[in-house]
């Protein structure tokens, strides 16, 4: 890791400087030590509260635990979680000790877990009790596994997959007199999420402790959050989203969160109305799959989306917030304004602390007013903007201009009236669902399968989740097209087994030729433009 870059550490003054995480926690667990934090509800069994104070004792513990397994500053432990009070515990119990929590996606393959622990170089993982085998059969380089004693949807696991005691996550407790003394420090490493980009590997996004303390900062002025208001968290808290959309930021305003296992569209009413939510942030394709359903009076006061107050502000009876933000931004670079209103449909404004500035084809001309172009962000790295892809100098150096601006891959409008509204993103991205899904990554896997000569997968408009992955394959020579289904059999096969399940392919279309652009490169414009809406 060597995250030193001239323009930050010792060149700047950090605007959280003398602080990290565990200030911001301390902080809370003193000033508002009774008030609710984290409300868990699972699918089953019994909701569970902790206040400021309490869960901060929680963490401490946790961390005294970690250290007893050998966990000390600058270690990687891998947490292969989803949503629950333990990532909650471990994300912060981490920043503690001064170790780097990696946190990945629960829907990834067997070769994706590999990789993730090779190449962060974890000491350790913890888990849940239906992912354990997984984690354990291909993070074969952590010295120890940990096991939560709870499934999921919150209920015991069958005896086959209950952690024994020494592995078991109430083993990590310890007494928190042990914890050394560590020096608050902005710039230290804090975090890691893998993320899809335009290479054929996820690269690990590194964020210092200051940038999580921006994210909680900004994102709860960019939502005008109180001590009132409760977060309802429905996102993967692995991701990004709901880390600095919704739990951190709820943290530095003395808020309240509210965390369920997944969205549950059957579930989601009972516990927004049992908890008073008011702030939500959330996808098309969740507010879609709650319009299934009837519509109860609520306490939200807002929401936050991809637009300004769209139409479902009419069916919801509230008033959304648009934004636009990626790992490496941490926060949101473009957003609307909670106070004022927003012009319907558009994303928002560039948000203070980041430059934002959108370019023509060029990459140097910027776009007139009602023109399309690609989307640069500046900010300081470990502050506003990622500290640098971990173990990866190439593709950190890769990713920003020669005058310091991320290149975000994005491409977005700039209207009339100076509001910015995202257009697309490069051609060999896809959002599924809001993940993000490299083409390049599934074409890898489907070039290694016996029979096919090329591939190109594109992205096919669905109805719920926005895009999915569909893949045009030309056969090898001497292999039939019409009537063979074995071939996008064992191709789909393939897929299963080496991606996480929002990467597979939907269809598998064989064909003899596909069109083309300059260079010979596969035309996916003209690709995309035979699909119909799926879904």
């Amino acid at each position: 890791m060597s995250f030193t870059p001239a323009d930050s550490r010792g060149h700047i003054v950090n605007p959280f400087a003398g602080r990290d995480v565990s200030w911001l926690l301390d902080f809370r667990a003193e000033v508002s030590a009774g008030h609710p934090y984290l409300v868990w509800e699972p699918f089953e069994g019994p909701r569970q509260a902790w206040t400021y104070r309490q869960f901060r004792d929680r963490v401490l513990c946790v961390a005294a635990g970690l250290r007893k397994r050998g966990v000390k500053a600058g270690d990687f432990v891998l947490a292969h979680l989803d949503n629950s009070p333990e990532l909650e515990f471990v994300w912060f119990a981490c920043a503690r000790l001064g170790a780097v929590v990696v946190t990945t996606n629960t829907r990834s393959a067997g070769e994706e877990l590999a990789y993730f622990a090779d190449h962060c170089g974890a000491v350790g993982a913890i888990t849940q009790p239906e992912l354990a085998e997984a984690v354990a059969a291909n993070a074969r380089s952590i010295k120890w596994l940990v096991v939560t004693e709870h499934m999921l949807d919150g209920s015991e696991p069958p005896a086959s997959l209950r952690p024994d005691k020494a592995n078991a996550f109430s083993s990590l407790d310890g007494d928190p007199a042990d914890l050394p003394k560590i020096e608050a420090d902005p710039w230290r490493p804090g975090s890691v999420q893998y993320t899809s980009g335009t290479t054929s590997r996820p690269k690990g996004v590194l964020w210092t402790q200051g940038n999580a303390l921006w994210g909680a900062r900004t994102s709860a002025i960019h939502q005008n959050l109180n001590e009132n208001d409760v977060h309802h968290v429905v996102m993967p808290s692995f991701h990004t989203n709901a880390r600095t959309y919704s739990i951190l930021p709820t943290m530095w305003a003395g808020g309240t969160i509210v965390l369920q296992p997944k969205f549950s569209a059957r579930r989601f009413w009972d516990v927004a109305l049992r908890n008073r939510c008011t702030w939500l942030s959330t996808l098309p394709f969740f507010l879609k799959a709650l319009m299934q359903h009837d519509i109860p009076p609520h306490h939200f006061r807002m929401m936050g989306n991809a637009i300004n107050e769209p139409p479902f502000d009419d069916v919801f009876k509230v008033r959304t917030i648009g934004w636009w933000g990626m790992t490496e931004t941490v926060s949101q670079g473009i957003v609307g304004d909670a106070l004022l209103r927003n012009r319907p449909m558009t994303t928002g404004r560039p948000a203070s602390g980041y430059g934002i500035r959108i370019l023509d084809e060029d990459l140097a001309t910027p776009v007139a007013p009602g023109g399309i172009g690609h989307l640069q962000c500046q900010g300081t790295r470990g502050i506003q903007i990622f500290a640098e892809y971990l173990n990866n100098t190439q593709a950190t150096a890769a990713s920003f201009t020669e005058d310091g601006w991320f290149m975000t891959g994005d491409r977005v409008k700039l209207e009339e009236d100076g509001c910015i509204t995202f257009s697309d993103r490069d051609k060999d991205m896809l959002k599924v669902g809001g993940e993000n899904v490299a083409a390049s990554e599934i074409e890898r896997v489907i070039a290694l399968v016996p029979g096919v000569h090329e591939c190109a997968v594109v992205a096919q408009k669905h109805r719920m989740l926005d895009e999915v992955p569909v893949a045009f394959v030309i056969p090898a020579p001497g292999v039939a097209i019409a009537g063979n289904n074995e071939l996008p059999h064992r191709i789909l096969s393939e897929c299963a087994a080496k991606l996480a399940d929002f990467k597979r392919p939907r269809a598998v279309f064989l064909v003899e030729d596909m069109p083309r652009s300059t260079l010979e490169k596969v035309h996916k414009v003209a690709l995309r433009a035979r699909l119909p809406v799926a879904g």
